[in-house]
């Protein structure tokens, strides 16, 4: 008989558990709700002005003249996010080039469900708040959070197709990039075209490199340190970096940075940034908020103009033969991604922080933003659930048809 040791049994103990739980595409989303759910309790329990203040505390700048994040929330939004966009744009650069969105026909479709999951929610909006002092938050229902809609999409485990998880991550992504222009472009305070210029030379000098071939890839790695500097500086959202940096790697490194960088992102980054991002103080009466304007649009622009935007625009493209849908995924489950890529919450908060001066309005916008986040997201999720259900009782019903 084998004889182990009491120090080896406690520590597979302890161990594998941890292990299997983080090995299982489930628990990512699993952490990610669970860290919403404490930050909301947090910040409305009565450690709520010490919570709050953790987040909007001043980080100590050796150099004030770097301007770099202030604080830690600005930290997590700007720079530990910039890690996960690296993270999904080496994901959507591999299947473009030898995965799901290789042809053409399914590289496109994302575009053109991203631009029709903009443009409804945004029309949307206008038909609630158009001619009213709040008009300028039509950016707000545009984006999809990308964190949050995967870590939802993640709970439902083999029930979701590998290929709808890879083109809600392309949609999500083109959504962002489309978000975070509409801040360039319309909410931008001032725009630095000095660092904007120096953001563009050196992602000439990143893709000059990889057309040289150049393999060491921590050179990239250093040189987007920088390429994050110079565009956190010129008042584009300096997330941008990490999906362009990651475009710039050579493909088989692709797979050693992605398995390298996984766990960390998922397990660190994700939970830092669901704690950072939803420290959100609650009003105390919600007659007000239910009853405005803004709550409506914004309610109607996620909740019904997203997925109908997605939906109807994917549906066109592909009746007219410009795209093609994601292998072994079916119109109904794409209907289902598209109400899961209602879920918005980053971008839109921060947009409504640009779009309005009033507090109480800002308010009521968060409120409405997290209304329709969990109600498409909760639908979305229940409406997957259901059809994985519904299509594994189909086929146990096919096999034994044919096993009598």
């Amino acid at each position: 008989m084998t004889n182990i040791s009491p120090r080896k049994i406690i520590k597979d103990g302890l161990i594998s558990p941890v292990k299997e739980f983080i090995s299982d595409s489930r628990s990512a989303g699993i952490v990610l709700i669970i860290c919403t759910v404490v930050s909301l309790v947090i910040s409305n329990s009565s450690w709520s002005e010490s919570y709050l203040h953790f987040w909007e505390r001043h980080l100590f700048v050796p150099a004030p003249d770097l301007r770099l994040p202030d604080t830690l929330l600005h930290l997590v939004n700007d720079g530990l996010m910039a890690i996960f966009f690296f993270l999904v744009g080496l994901e959507i650069k591999r299947e473009l080039l030898v995965g799901e969105l290789a042809s053409f026909k399914k590289s496109v479709l994302p575009i053109i469900a991203a631009l029709g999951g903009m443009v409804v929610p945004a029309f949307i909006y206008y038909l609630w708040c158009g001619g009213t002092p709040f008009s300028k938050g039509w950016g707000i229902p545009m984006a999809t959070d990308i964190a949050f809609s995967l870590g939802i999409l993640s709970l439902l485990g083999k029930r979701a197709p590998l290929s709808l998880r890879i083109f809600l991550t392309a949609l999500a992504i083109i959504d962002d990039l489309g978000g975070i222009l509409t801040i360039a472009i319309f909410y931008a305070r001032e725009i630095d075209w000095f660092y904007l210029w120096l953001s563009l030379g050196l992602l000439f000098v990143l893709g000059f490199m990889n057309v040289m071939r150049l393999k060491r890839y921590y050179y990239y790695l250093f040189l987007g340190l920088f390429l994050w500097y110079f565009i956190f500086n010129s008042g584009v959202h300096a997330t941008i970096a990490g999906v362009l940096l990651a475009f710039t790697i050579p493909l088989h490194k692709i797979e050693e940075l992605e398995h390298a960088l996984h766990d960390p992102v998922s397990f660190i980054v994700m939970p830092i940034f669901a704690l950072a991002n939803t420290a959100i103080l609650m009003p105390t009466s919600f007659d007000t908020v239910f009853s405005s304007v803004v709550h409506h649009g914004i309610l109607m622009g996620l909740g019904v103009g997203k997925p109908a935007g997605i939906f109807l625009f994917s549906y066109l493209a592909v009746k007219m033969g410009i795209g093609s849908m994601p292998n072994g995924v079916s119109w109904k489950q794409f209907l289902g991604m598209g109400m899961i890529a209602g879920v918005g919450f980053t971008i839109s908060i921060f947009i409504s922080t640009l779009a309005f001066d009033d507090p109480d309005i800002q308010v009521v916008a968060k409120v409405a933003i997290m209304s329709a986040s969990l109600l498409v997201g909760l639908l979305g999720f229940l409406y997957l659930l259901f059809l994985g259900k519904r299509k594994k009782k189909t086929k146990m019903t096919g096999r034994m048809a044919q096993n009598s």
